[in-house]
C-alpha cells in the first residue's frame, strides 16, 4: 500500500508587513484642505499581509504567517484576530519591543480610494523571519526589486511560489524584477504593472511575453475583469468582472489572489481559477477593509445560492452568471462553514479593561 499520511505541509505560506487598517467610505469626494466631511461608513481590519492570510484561511487552507507585530495595541488586536479569530499559523511572526505596528488610514470614494499610513520599516526583515523557510504547498510571494534570499530556498524545497508585484514609485520598472520569475509557478500582477514591466502597450501583449517567463502568467484588468495563460495545460482564458457595487476596493488584488491559489490548489481548470477568483474579488469590495472582507467559502456559497434562487430566475444576467458559474455546484464543499467576521466599526475593547460606573 502507499503512504497515505496526510500532507502535513502548510497549504500556505506569507511573510510581509502587517498593518492596522482604518477605513472610511460613503464619501462623495475627497476632502480638501480646511475642509470636515462627516461619513456614516468605517471599518478596523488586520490589513497588508493579513489581506492574504485572511483570504486563504478562508477557504480551509492551512495558512502560516511570518510578520512583525509591534508591543502595542493595534499588535494585539492584530494577533488576536489572525491567530484566535481566523485561525492562522503565526509560530514563524515576531513581535518587536518599541516598534509600533503600521497604522493605515484609506479613504475610500468610487472605485478608488487615497491611504495616509504611518511607520517604520519593521525590526526584522522577511529573511530573518523565514530563515530556512518551512516546506509549504505554495507560497504567496510579494516580488520587490532586491530579491529575498528565503524565496529561493522555498522554491528549492519544492515549495509553488505564487508572485504578484506592487506600484513603482521610482517608475523605472526596472526589468531586472522579472528574472526573479525563474523561481515562480505563477506570476499575478495588473494591467498597468505588467504594461510596465514588459515594455508593452496592452495586456494582451505583456500576458504573452509573461507567458514566456513562468509557467503559469495571469494579468487583471480590474473592470474589464482578468487574463491567464497557463503553460502547463495550453490553457487559456479570458473572463470578465463581476458586476457589483464597489464600497471599498482595499484588498481586492490579495482576495484575487489567495482564490485562485486555493483554485489552483485543487487543481481546477484555468477559466474555473480564473472566474473563482473574479468572483471572490468581486464580493470583496462589497465590504470595508481589506483583510475582513474576503468572502470565504460562506460568502461564495452565499451568492451562489442568491442567484441560482433569484426571483426573477429568467434575467438575462442571472442567467448568465448560472451558465458562467455552475462549476460551483460540484466545486464548493457540502458544509461552506458559519458566517465570517467582516470588519467592525470599531474593535472590541481588550480583555481585562473595566467598565466605567
Amino acid at each position: 500500500m502507499g503512504d497515505e499520511r496526510p500532507d502535513a505541509r502548510p497549504d500556505v505560506l506569507l511573510t510581509g508587513l502587517l498593518f492596522y487598517d482604518l477605513v472610511l467610505t460613503g464619501l462623495g469626494k475627497p476632502p480638501t484642505p480646511g475642509e470636515e466631511i462627516w461619513t456614516d461608513g468605517m471599518g478596523t481590519s488586520p490589513g497588508g499581509i493579513a489581506n492574504l492570510a485572511v483570504a486563504a484561511a478562508r477557504y480551509g487552507l492551512k495558512t502560516s504567517l511570518a510578520t512583525v507585530f509591534g508591543d502595542d495595541y493595534y499588535g494585539a488586536h492584530c494577533r488576536e484576530v489572525l491567530a484566535g479569530q481566523e485561525h492562522i499559523d503565526l509560530s514563524l511572526s515576531r513581535t518587536a519591543d518599541g516598534w509600533h505596528t503600521p497604522v493605515t488610514v484609506s479613504i475610500a470614494y468610487g472605485h478608488d480610494r487615497a491611504l495616509v499610513t504611518h511607520g517604520q520599516e519593521p525590526p526584522y526583515s522577511q529573511d530573518a523571519l523565514m530563515g530556512d523557510p518551512p516546506a509549504a504547498r505554495t507560497a504567496l510571494v510579494h516580488i520587490e526589486a532586491e530579491p529575498r534570499e528565503w524565496l529561493a530556498k522555498a522554491a528549492a524545497n519544492g515549495t509553488k511560489i505564487f508572485a504578484d508585484v506592487g506600484w513603482d514609485p521610482t517608475q523605472q520598472w526596472s526589468s531586472a524584477l522579472l528574472d526573479q520569475l525563474a523561481l515562480c509557478h505563477a506570476f499575478v500582477p495588473n494591467d498597468t504593472e505588467a504594461m510596465a514591466y514588459t515594455r508593452t502597450d496592452t495586456a494582451a501583449d505583456a500576458l504573452s511575453k509573461l507567458s514566456e517567463l513562468v509557467p503559469v502568467a495571469v494579468v487583471t484588468r480590474g473592470g474589464d475583469g482578468a487574463i491567464a495563460v497557463d503553460q502547463t495545460t495550453g490553457e487559456y482564458a479570458d473572463v470578465p468582472a463581476l458586476a457589483t457595487e464597489v464600497l471599498d476596493a482595499t484588498g481586492a488584488g490579495d482576495v484575487f489572489g489567495a482564490s485562485f491559489v486555493a483554485a489552483s490548489l485543487e487543481g481546477w481548470p484555468l477559466e474555473e481559477r480564473l472566474r473563482f477568483a473574479v468572483l471572490a474579488a468581486g464580493l470583496s469590495v462589497r465590504r470595508h477593509g481589506g483583510a475582513l472582507a474576503a468572502p470565504g467559502w460562506y460568502g461564495v456559497h452565499e451568492w451562489w445560492q442568491s442567484v441560482r434562487n433569484a426571483k426573477n430566475p429568467e434575467n438575462r444576467e442571472n442567467t448568465e452568471l448560472r451558465r458562467a458559474y455552475g462549476f460551483l455546484a460540484d466545486r464548493m464543499p457540502a458544509d461552506p462553514g458559519p458566517p465570517v467576521p467582516h470588519a467592525p466599526v470599531t474593535p472590541p475593547a481588550p480583555h481585562g479593561i473595566p467598565d466605567l460606573p
